[in-house]
């Protein structure tokens, strides 16, 4: 890549997937508007609205059984829906997958359970925002996609300003909010990352949906073995799960999962790459608003200030020009796919 051209995560992710044999390079779309904004709808919706559902989880189940049972189930039924006319998948994908899985599912979003329980669904969101910061600080050091131009190291530095505003900040309901959760947050966005980059070196099916269904049963597996080990089995006491954070758990695995996926893969055939990356900085805005309203959550102005400052610097970052073909020229052509489904798998 040149450095003096501007580079944009988020864009590369999608225009990756747009090279892929199962999504069209070009926008002829004649689909109604009303399918389009019904799309938007749920990739806003349902993606921004993951946080507060997994804060209900969590109210009487465990983080890793939660997170088990929502990929375990999301992962079958996508796998079912997406496995229709399509070969068998090989041992060596299996491998891929459960590699992925192990390292997003178990690690990212199993970490990011755990630091949920001590940080509201708001701050969760605009924190782990953050991730389009490592998409280009690792394509830049480990990928050697060039030196970010200007404007993307300026709009990291920005981002990271506004998350050293929310070390330590004061919660109303919770206090102070201890150190280590914003770090397992801040590793999950960074894993996310890692994984999304590594998985164009694996070996993945051609359908990026069917990969996907393998990813989520294998993470699901995963975090099945860690709930048992940790002991979460042991000392679950079934009479106390809610009714509220079962349905919580389904609506993960249906909404977020399920349907802002597939809304998310319809779109790719639908709309600007521009215009769909729009979701890297609405997300984080719905789920403040969907905690503080919902929720109950209430933010500070410290907090406020540093989450406006963040989801600045994620829209400064996500809206720079991205260098045309980029993505397509280092898809591998055995390997369609994995990479943006990796990074869309994280919601």
């Amino acid at each position: 890549m040149d450095s003096s051209t501007d580079s944009n995560p988020t864009l590369t992710m999608i225009e990756y997937l747009r090279s892929t044999s199962f999504v069209s390079t070009h926008l002829t779309t004649t689909a109604p508007r009303w399918r389009i904004f019904a799309s938007f709808a749920a990739i806003y919706l349902l993606w921004g609205g993951s946080y507060l559902g997994i804060r209900t989880a969590l109210e009487t189940l465990p983080p890793f059984l939660a997170a088990s049972l929502r990929f375990l189930l999301a992962g079958s039924l996508l796998y079912m829906i997406a496995k229709r006319g399509q070969p068998t998948p090989t041992r060596p994908q299996w491998r891929s997958a459960a590699i992925l899985g192990f390292l997003m599912l178990l690690m990212g979003n199993g970490l990011l359970m755990l630091a949920q329980q001590h940080i509201p669904s708001g701050l969760t969101a605009t924190l782990f925002a953050s991730t389009p910061f490592f998409f280009a600080l690792l394509g830049w050091l480990w990928m050697g996609e060039g030196r970010p131009s200007v404007r993307t190291l300026v709009g990291i530095a920005i981002g990271f300003v506004g998350i050293g505003l929310l070390v330590g900040v004061d919660v109303s309901g919770v206090g102070q909010v201890p150190v280590i959760p914003f770090l397992m947050i801040l590793f999950s966005a960074f894993l996310w990352a890692f994984a999304s980059f590594y998985s164009k070196r694996l070996p993945t099916p051609a359908n990026p949906m069917l990969g996907a269904g393998m990813n989520l049963f294998c993470g699901g597996v995963f975090l099945g073995i860690a709930s048992l080990v940790s002991g979460e089995l042991a000392t679950l006491h079934p009479e106390l799960i809610s009714v509220r954070s079962l349905l919580a758990v389904v609506f993960l695995a249906i909404g977020p999962s399920l349907t802002a996926y597939s809304s998310y893969m319809w779109l790719l055939n639908e709309v600007p790459s521009s215009q769909l990356a729009t979701y890297a900085y609405v997300n984080p805005v719905i789920a403040v608003f969907l905690g503080v309203v919902l929720g109950g959550e209430t933010l500070t102005p410290r907090a406020m200030l540093a989450s406006a400052i963040i989801i600045g610097a994620v829209i400064l970052i996500s809206t720079a020009p991205a260098q045309a073909g980029k993505a397509n020229t280092e898809a591998k052509p055995h390997q369609p796919g994995g990479l943006l489904r990796a990074f869309a798998l994280r919601r």
